[in-house]
This record gives C-alpha cells, sequence and structure tokens, in this order.
C-alpha cells in the first residue's frame, strides 16, 4: 500500500519533494478505505470525558463550536446540514487508529501528534484556515469537497469562535472519494465542505512552536541547574546612588551565568521526556493483578508485548523514554526495546530477565499490555 499512499512516491521521494512544500492529492491513497467509525461511533466517544471532542455550527455566515464531552440528547435536535464532529486522539482509543498512523511509520514518531476524525453531514466544515503542521486528509465513507490556497494572507476573523480566514482565496480545488488522500504542509490555507454525509481521517504531525520548546527546556533544566551558595559581596564600598545596579552584582552575575552549560544528552533527554508526556486528560488502566515474574515472561512467550494505545515511547543513544519517564542503559538501550518503541509491538519471544522485569513494571502502570489481552481503548 506504501506505492499508493503517496501517490506512487517512494517515501524519500515524498519528503524530498513535498514535506513541509508542496501539497499532494493521492487518489486512492488508501485503496478500498471508508474508514472504520461511523456517526454512532464518534457520538459514543464524543460522550466519554476522556476524549476531546468539538461541535461545530454554520449558520449562514456566523459559526458556533461547543466542547465536548457531549450527551446524546446534543445530537437529537441538530438540522440536517452546516455541522460536524470533531473527535482528537481516536488512536488513543480505537485499535484500528493506531494501526492506520503505522501507514506513516516512516515519519520519526517524535513528530506524530495525533488522528482527528471528523463526522460531517451536507455542507459541514469548519470553515477556511491553515493548521500549524503537516497533516494528511483521508476520506473515509462520502465526499468532501477541498479548496486550498497558497496565500500568504492568514488574517483571521477577529470575532470568530474558530481560527478562519477573513480572506481565502482558492487556487486549487478537489473532491475527494473514500480512500482519496490529500497531504497539505504547514501554513497551507485550506477548506473542507462535505457534499454529502461524510467522515474524514486528518493525520496530524506536530510542530512544537520554537519559543514553547526553549521555555521548556529552560524551565527543566533550571531544576537541574548545580549553583550552590550565595552572592556575596565582602568588600562593598558606600554609595551615592544607591538606585543603581552594581557594577559588582552585573559582573558577578554574567560569570555565573557563564557557567551554565548544556549537553547533547541534556537536550535529548528533555526531548524524550517532554514528547512521550502525556496529556493531561489521559488516564491509564492498571491490570487488576499483576502477574508473576514467571508468568509474565512465559506470557510474552505465548503471545507477545504492546504498547498500550495511549503510551508514547521514544529512545535515544542510552535511554528510553516512556510516556514522560526515563531509563537510563549504560552499554546502550536493548534490541528489544528499541524494537518496541519502534513498532509499538514485539512477537512471542524470550526476552533477557532485566528487559522482562522493566515490561512487567510497565505491565503494572498500564503502560503496556500482552498481545492476546483485550485492548484499553473501544468507540
Amino acid at each position: 500500500m506504501r506505492s499508493s499512499l503517496l501517490a506512487g512516491l517512494t517515501p524519500r521521494a515524498f519528503l524530498s519533494r513535498h514535506w513541509q512544500k508542496h501539497a499532494l492529492l493521492a487518489r486512492a491513497a488508501v485503496p478500498g478505505f471508508r474508514g472504520f467509525l461511523d456517526r454512532a461511533d464518534l457520538i459514543r466517544l464524543a460522550c466519554r470525558d476522556d476524549v476531546e471532542s468539538r461541535l461545530v455550527l454554520r449558520d449562514g455566515r456566523r459559526w458556533s463550536m461547543h466542547q465536548g464531552p457531549f450527551h446524546r440528547r446534543d445530537f437529537q435536535s441538530l438540522p440536517a446540514r452546516n455541522w460536524t464532529l470533531l473527535v482528537q486522539g481516536v488512536n488513543l482509543h480505537v485499535p484500528a487508529g493506531a494501526a492506520l498512523l503505522g501507514c506513516f511509520d516512516f515519519i520519526p514518531h517524535a513528530r506524530l501528534d495525533d488522528l482527528m476524525v471528523s463526522y460531517a453531514v451536507p455542507g459541514g466544515g469548519v470553515g477556511p484556515h491553515f493548521d500549524s503542521y503537516d497533516v494528511f486528509l483521508l476520506q473515509g465513507c462520502g465526499r468532501r469537497r477541498w479548496q486550498v490556497s497558497r496565500q500568504r494572507d492568514l488574517d483571521l476573523e477577529p470575532a470568530a469562535p474558530l481560527k478562519i480566514l477573513r480572506r481565502f482565496r482558492a487556487e486549487e480545488e478537489w473532491v475527494l472519494e473514500g480512500g482519496d488522500m490529500l497531504y497539505l504542509p504547514p501554513r497551507y490555507a485550506h477548506h473542507g465542505v462535505a457534499v454529502d454525509e461524510c467522515t474524514t481521517y486528518s493525520i496530524g504531525f506536530r510542530a512544537p512552536a520554537l519559543r514553547e520548546l526553549a521555555g521548556r527546556f529552560l524551565e527543566d533544566f533550571a531544576d537541574r541547574l548545580d549553583l550552590d551558595g550565595l552572592y556575596a559581596d565582602p568588600h562593598l564600598r558606600p554609595t551615592a546612588a544607591p538606585g543603581r545596579i552594581g557594577n559588582d552584582l552585573i559582573h558577578a552575575t554574567e560569570a555565573n551565568l557563564a557557567r551554565l552549560r548544556f549537553r547533547r544528552s541534556d537536550v535529548e533527554d528533555f526531548l524524550g521526556r517532554y514528547l512521550t508526556e502525556p496529556k493531561a486528560h489521559i488516564v491509564f488502566d492498571p491490570p487488576a493483578a499483576t502477574p508473576s515474574t514467571r508468568s509474565f515472561a512465559a506470557a510474552i512467550a505465548r503471545s507477545g508485548v504492546e504498547l498500550d494505545l495511549k503510551s508514547l515511547m521514544l529512545y535515544g543513544k542510552g535511554a528510553v523514554y516512556l510516556n514522560g519517564e526515563c531509563i537510563r542503559f549504560p552499554r546502550g538501550v536493548p534490541d528489544a526495546l528499541r524494537s518496541l518503541a519502534d513498532r509499538r509491538a514485539l512477537p512471542p519471544t524470550r526476552l533477557p530477565p532485566p528487559v522482562t522485569s522493566i515490561l512487567r513494571e510497565w505491565h503494572a502502570t498500564g503502560f503496556v499490555r500482552i498481545a492476546a489481552d483485550p485492548p484499553g481503548g473501544r468507540p
């Protein structure tokens, strides 16, 4: 399916020619795809308090937006046209959503945000807008008309509850049917409107704001500073200008700041913990009982092990990062844990005792599960 996914391009060619550069339309990107969630499934998810969702309605030129969680009665009196339901993080709750993201594993997991699924009645959409991240828009059931533009004018409607462009000028237009897909780079203006009842699967790849990334790193770095002692000025002299910041204080502070150094390993460690930190609403479900070490090892050998749908796992040169936690390995990350991070699953296998012990601890917290166990999420 990889060749059809990218309109006949190899991943290398796609990344070279289109990634963060140009839009790409791929007809029948996922042949036969009609989606795996219907209206009832998405409403069921939107009624859960551990799922992020939004309901967007349009009445002429007026827009309204409501945040979930919802109640089923909220959908009983909606009009026949011009509304859409958007459900975030579907991959965290539905195994098929996580499997769909596996089609895009030629892009580093560190860049992945989530799978959002939208259901729309005819005329439904969220208005002309742009995203600050890369997105693949895969059509499920029904049809949606997409208009796109590389316009530089990205001013927004000041009174709208959504980030809607004030002046959208379409340059290209397509109607996508089931299995068709559109890739858009960041800040690429686009407008999608449901032609008929339809679902769209949006695979988003995050790009943290540089200011946010730097700020979070400095906060993290400040917690680990090793600067002991207090400022001292035993040779202080009387001053006739007490309101002035003295040169001695400036020089001493400057010298101490110049001592601050961070290494490549500090950056890697921060990114590993930051990029795998679960969102605030994420809750893990530990098993009712933790098996013995021997039973757990036998279960892995028999069935294999998988990351929980909500787990985020990355690794660096000498550490593994799982859901914001870090485990270091003096001799490098074991191959089995690298494979688990890359593929999100390990086939039935016998593992070294230290790795089995780590996995058993993660199993007790709900971070991983035996592959034969039922998945934690469902619509």
